[in-house]
């Protein structure tokens, strides 16, 4: 199982390699309540896949590269 301080890591190795594709950002739910209110943030970490101001996926929990590559690869203009 992935630990929410190991997914640090592994979303900076997909940024570097998604991009272009997709653009990956940090929050600090703390120092931004009002945003992860606006985004009915209850756990940590979310990611949240975010077009044109709209969510169109919500990934609660830790996960794997693997299992992460999984959940984005419908936004993701080619296949890896």
């Amino acid at each position: 199982m992935v630990r929410t301080k190991q997914i640090a890591p592994i979303l900076e190795e997909l940024a570097g390699e998604l991009d272009g594709q997709l653009k990956i950002t940090k929050l600090n739910v703390d120092e931004n309540p009002d945003i992860a209110m606006r985004y009915q943030v209850m756990s940590i970490p979310t990611l949240l896949v975010i077009d044109g101001g709209d969510v169109k996926k919500k990934i609660v929990g830790a996960k794997g590269k693997g299992a992460l590559m999984q959940e984005l690869d419908e936004f993701l203009a080619t296949s890896h």
